[in-house]
Order: structure tokens, then sequence, then C-alpha cells
């Protein structure tokens, strides 16, 4: 029997903090029965495959990602680019922060994923992306913003974004409001007019 209860929310918990410590490859089904203290065996009655494990916590985390753009996009209908861009940015480190290990999983091994689950997620991401470009493309076409190549740009913030899953610790020196004040300032000043 597969379940979605508690019991596999326990499961996707326990195997994101091993996917993120050690990596999808390097963690075994072994490895997250143990930490669950169960036998290797039980777990497959709780879930088909360590795949099917990466594939609901990425799932997850994509689909946090995507709400919290809609979110930031809905909250902003009259913003100017830059507003909406540091709402954006602001979103994306909410939804790090809220759960930096399915976020890190999300970012890094996302590509184990095989198939139709493979391309669904890149074209999520994509689709994603999107967003951030679209917004640096009209602050360019306003003047608000300089960027040479809107979709370098985009990768570039995003990369820089997607990195604060790798170091964010809840009880670390800076809140994830602090967070988010230093990256919006720092996303907006490298595409402002007067930085070139």
């Amino acid at each position: 029997m597969i379940e979605t209860g508690a019991r596999r929310r326990a499961i996707d918990e326990v195997a994101s903090e091993l996917f993120h410590a050690n990596g999808y490859a390097a963690t075994s089904v072994r490895d997250i029965a143990r930490a669950l203290d169960i036998q290797g065996a039980s777990l497959y009655a709780h879930v088909a495959s360590k795949e099917d494990v990466l594939w609901s916590i990425v799932d997850r985390a994509a689909t946090a990602f995507e709400a919290s753009a809609e979110r930031a996009i809905i909250e902003t209908p009259d913003a100017d680019p830059t507003e909406r861009l540091a709402a954006l940015v602001e979103a994306h480190i909410e939804t790090i922060t809220a759960n930096p290990q399915h976020s890190s999983v999300f970012v890094t091994e996302w590509r184990h994923l095989s198939g139709a689950r493979r391309t669904t997620i890149a074209a999520r991401r994509d689709a994603y992306e999107a967003r951030f470009r679209s917004t640096i493309e009209t602050g360019v076409s306003v003047g608000a913003f300089h960027a040479m190549d809107p979709a370098i740009a985009s990768t570039f913030l995003l990369t820089a974004l997607n990195g604060i899953s790798t170091w964010y610790r809840p009880d670390g020196r800076l809140s994830p409001d602090r967070i988010a004040d230093h990256y919006i300032e720092l996303a907006l000043h490298s595409l402002s007019e007067d930085h070139r």
C-alpha cells in the first residue's frame, strides 16, 4: 500500500534531509529506512521507489515556488518592474527559507528524475524562470534596468537566490527578511542603469 498521509510526509522529510546532505545518488533506500528506524523492505510498503520519493519532494517544492511567484505577481498588479522584481525575489527567498532542504533538493537533485517527470519539472522550472526574465525584459524596455541579455540576467539572479538553500540556517544571524533586503538591493543595483 502506497501512503500519502503522515508516514509518507515523514519519509519525504527524512529523505529530503539525506538528499540535501549527501545528494540523491549517494543516498540509498536503506539509508532512508535506517533514518526512519524501519527495515529497508518495509519502506516499499509506503513508497514505490526512491525516485518516487524524489518526485514527491521536487513536485511539492516546485508547487511552492510557483505559488509564491504567482502571489507576488497578483499582489503587485500595477507595480513597475523594479517593484515586481523585488516582490519576486522576496517570494523566492520566503519559499527557500520556509523549507531549505526541500528547496535544495528541488534546485540540485531534480535532474535525477527520469522520463516524463524530468521533462515536466524542466518545463515548470523554465516557466518559473520566465516570470523573472519577463520582468527584467519589461524593466529594460522602460529604461528601469540595463541588461544586455535578460535571459542571462534572470539565470544569474536565480542562481544567486538558489544558493541560499546551501547556507541558510533558521538559527543563523540573518532572518529571511534581512536576506531578502540584501538580495533585493544586490539584484536591483546590478540591473540599474547607473551600475554600468
